[in-house]
């Protein structure tokens, strides 16, 4: 900053010399302008649109009820079940058509090992199931 005095008066008057300040302002202006359409990525998105023709089943089936416990033993409707069992119950419900197909809503403990669901998810996807959803282990009770 530089002041500027009247050395001829006899009360000294400073000022701020303001033109660095401008310049500095309008460098910042112009690489904002430059750099900020350069921060906007458009992703195109399908999104689904209404279908009025669709309507919700009337009576939709009782969902199934998959727990899966930390020691990897699978509970259908707090039932217990092996994974071949489960995918044999499955295949009765995946061959069914999708509005008469239950959800099958599976709750995994924080403990369970992950390559036990994945399998539960490999299971319901090889054997037609298509409304498959998570819940919360809290949640259940």
């Amino acid at each position: 900053m530089a002041f500027s005095s009247n050395s001829g008066s006899s009360g000294a008057m400073s000022e701020i010399n303001v033109t660095p300040l401008v310049d500095v302002m309008l460098v910042l202006l112009i690489i904002f302008m430059i750099t900020a359409p350069m921060l906007t990525h458009r992703i195109n998105i399908d999104l689904p649109q209404p279908n009025d023709t669709i309507k919700p089943p009337e009576n939709p089936p009782e969902p199934l009820r998959l727990t899966i416990q930390a020691d990897g033993s699978l509970y259908l409707n707090e039932v217990p079940i092996s994974e071949q069992g489960l995918k044999l119950q499955l295949g009765v419900y995946g061959s069914k058509p999708l509005d008469k197909q239950p959800e099958l809503q599976i709750s995994a403990n924080n403990n369970a090992q992950y390559n036990v669901l994945a399998h539960v998810l490999a299971d319901a996807k090889s054997v037609g199931m298509q409304k498959i959803g998570f819940r919360d282990m809290d949640q259940m009770q």
